[in-house]
């Protein structure tokens, strides 16, 4: 299968510098001899020619709102429903997560409540209780049709969003494993950005375990088999 990755931002420099950018984070973190892997950097607008040039797809996440106003947005919203219409299956991660539900009609905004950082529980059927590294503010407020809750948690209740057949989102970064989240908190320590308390929060509980790999298993059989994969 070739999984065609659209870029929608860059890591920060010392993390990329160390850990490889977004779509070398994925290429390790599904870890599958039987996929091939193409990539496009949609935020400085290189984009494929359209859905077919690859099998499925997937968005990353990316430092900008899904609701702002960059040059990128109006064309990968369009590719987003063009992919939809195609029938090709589609991962979002994060920023994917956000604007492929604004794409569809659903609506992104900035959450009152704040920052998730760091590791954090969620309920997700079928792998049940799990963790995963997050980091953001912006969330899907309100679903676009045909978009159902697959999970969440009590501060992200759309965390996790499933289309029919096609379509699996997430709010969290699988790809930000523990070694990676670090960096993370190192590169953003002293940025005011970010509350000083949930950054010490997300360092004293960096050493706990995460449940990438699981995650990124079930995103594989989604791209291989459905919604049958979520059963």
């Amino acid at each position: 299968m070739k999984l065609g990755i659209l870029q929608c931002g860059h890591a920060p420099d010392p993390v990329a510098q160390i850990h490889g950018d977004f779509p070398l984070m994925f290429k390790r973190l599904f870890d599958r001899s039987d996929f091939s892997y193409e990539y496009w950097d949609v935020e400085h607008m290189d984009f494929p020619k359209g859905p077919e040039d690859a099998d499925a797809w997937l968005l990353t996440g990316s430092k900008h709102g899904a609701y702002e106003d960059h040059p990128f947005i109006t064309p990968l919203e369009e590719l987003i429903r063009d992919i939809h219409a195609s029938g090709r299956r589609m991962l979002g991660i994060c920023f994917g997560h956000q604007i492929i539900a604004q794409a569809l009609g659903g609506t992104v905004e900035k959450y009152a409540g704040g920052w998730a950082l760091g590791r954090q529980a969620y309920d997700i059927p079928p792998l049940g209780h799990i963790h995963l590294n997050a980091w953001h503010q912006d969330q899907v407020t309100r679903l676009p049709e045909g978009a159902e809750v697959l999970g969440g948690n009590d501060f992200c209740t759309n965390a996790a969003l499933v289309y029919d057949d096609s379509i699996l989102t997430i709010q969290p970064h699988p790809e930000l494993r523990p070694a990676i989240i670090a960096d993370y908190l190192k590169a953003r320590a002293n940025d005011p950005a970010y509350p000083a308390d949930l950054i010490a929060r997300a360092k004293d509980e960096n050493d706990k375990p995460t449940d990438d790999k699981r995650f990124a298993d079930l995103m594989a059989a989604f791209l291989e088999q459905g919604r049958e994969a979520l059963i």
